[in-house]
C-alpha cells in the first residue's frame, strides 16, 4: 500500500509542478493548530476575570447523542462552564438541528449567528479552502496513531490557514474513524462491485470523487435524512466509519458492511471567528484547552468503538467482509492525481511526512 501511494505522489508532484510553472519556492510553514488558537491567550491569567463577557456558544453537529463527538462535547460544556465561572454557556444541537455539515460550515462562513462551533469532517471544509481536502485523500493512512499526527501537525496546520478569512478558526481535532461502505446488494469485494451503486455520501468533493473512481454514483446527502433514504432504498450504500454505523442504528436498514477504510475522517472542532473575538482573552485560553481536551477523548472512544462494534454489528445481523484493498487504492489513484495542483507544495511535505513514517 505504501509503495502504492508513493507512486501516486510522485506522479501527482509532477503534475502539480507542471500546474505552478516548476516552481520549487517553499511554502511558509504554519504554525499547528492547537497553536494558532492558543496563541492569541498565551498571556491570559489563569483564572477569569469578574468583568469577562457573557458568552452562549451553540455548539452543534450532524449526528445523535450516542456519537462519540456528542459526548465528547458535552465534557467541553462542562469544563467551559466550570473553568469560566458561568460566564461562556455552551448549548449543544446534536442531530442536524441547526442543519446538516454543510449548512452548519456556510452558517459559520456566513457570520449567520445560526451556530458558533461545529464538529464537521475536515475535508467537509474543501468547499471553502480545496487545500482541506488533503487529510481525506484515499488510503493516506495506515492507522489511528498516524492519522492523528497529521492532524495535529503543521501540513494540516497550513490547509487550516485558509479559513480564518472564511469566519473560521480551528481549535482541535476531534476523530471519526476510517470510513466503510455499507449497502443492501451484496459484499464489496473489488472496486467493480461498487460499478453503478448509487451511494449516500457528505457534500464532500473529495469523497465524491473517491466513490465516483471506485465506478460508483456519488448523491450528496444531509445525514440527518440518511436512515430514512436508506430505509425506503432511495439509495443502494452509503460510506462512513464504524462508530456512525452503529450508533445511528444503519444497520437496521443496510445488510452488507465492507471494511474498506477507503478514507480517514478526521474531524474539525471549529469556531467562528466573529464569536472568538468576543471572548477575553482568558475565556479564548480556556475554550481552547477543552477543545483540545474533549478532542482526546473522542479520540480514545472511536478507537475503542472501532475495535469493539464491529462484532455488535455482526450480532445485528450485518454481513461483514475485508476485502484486499490494494485494487481500492489503485483504483483511486486519480483522486489525488487528478487535484495535484489544489495542494501544491504541500504534497511535498506530505511525500515527505510518509517517508518518515
Amino acid at each position: 500500500m505504501k509503495k502504492v501511494l508513493a507512486m501516486i505522489l510522485a506522479a501527482a508532484m509532477v503534475l502539480a509542478l507542471a500546474a505552478c510553472g516548476g516552481s520549487s519556492a517553499p511554502a511558509p510553514t504554519a504554525a499547528p493548530a492547537a497553536t494558532q488558537a492558543a496563541a492569541p491567550a498565551e498571556a491570559a491569567a489563569e483564572a477569569p476575570a469578574a468583568d469577562d463577557p457573557q458568552i452562549t456558544l451553540k455548539l452543534s453537529f450532524s449526528t445523535n447523542e450516542q456519537d462519540p463527538r456528542a459526548i465528547a462535547s458535552v465534557q467541553f460544556k462542562e469544563e467551559v462552564e466550570s473553568k469560566t465561572n458561568g460566564s461562556v454557556k455552551v448549548e449543544i444541537y446534536p442531530s442536524g438541528q441547526l442543519g446538516g455539515d454543510a449548512d452548519l460550515i456556510n452558517s459559520i462562513a456566513l457570520d449567520s449567528g445560526t451556530v458558533d462551533v461545529i464538529i464537521t469532517d475536515a475535508s467537509n471544509f474543501a468547499t471553502y479552502e480545496p487545500k482541506m481536502g488533503i487529510s481525506a485523500l484515499p488510503f493516506l493512512f495506515s492507522g489511528f496513531d498516524d492519522a492523528w499526527e497529521f492532524m495535529d501537525g503543521e501540513i494540516q496546520a497550513a490547509a487550516e490557514q485558509g479559513l480564518l478569512a472564511q469566519n473560521m478558526r480551528v481549535l482541535a481535532h476531534y476523530d471519526n474513524g476510517f470510513r466503510c461502505v455499507t449497502n443492501s446488494k451484496g459484499p464489496v469485494e473489488t472496486p467493480a462491485d461498487m460499478v453503478g451503486m448509487l451511494i449516500r455520501t457528505p457534500e464532500n468533493p473529495v469523497i465524491m470523487a473517491t466513490m465516483s473512481a471506485m465506478g460508483a454514483n456519488p448523491q450528496p446527502l444531509a445525514f440527518s435524512e440518511l436512515y430514512q433514504a436508506l430505509q425506503q432504498k432511495t439509495y443502494d450504500a452509503q460510506e462512513n466509519p464504524i462508530p456512525v454505523i452503529y450508533n445511528n442504528n444503519l444497520y437496521e436498514v443496510q445488510a452488507y458492511l465492507s471494511v474498506t477504510n477507503h478514507i480517514y475522517s478526521g474531524m474539525c472542532f471549529t469556531i467562528a471567528e466573529s464569536t472568538w473575538n468576543k471572548m477575553s482573552a482568558s475565556q479564548q485560553e480556556i475554550v481552547a484547552a477543552a477543545a483540545k481536551a474533549s478532542a482526546d477523548y473522542d479520540r480514545q472512544m472511536n478507537r475503542q468503538q472501532t475495535d469493539d462494534l464491529v462484532s455488535k454489528l455482526e450480532e445485528a445481523g450485518m454481513k461483514i467482509n475485508y476485502p484486499e484493498l490494494a485494487p481500492f487504492a489503485e483504483a483511486t489513484a486519480s483522486v489525488l492525481t487528478d487535484n495535484a495542483a489544489t495542494y501544491g507544495e504541500l504534497l511535498t511535505q506530505l511525500q515527505a511526512w510518509l517517508a518518515s513514517k
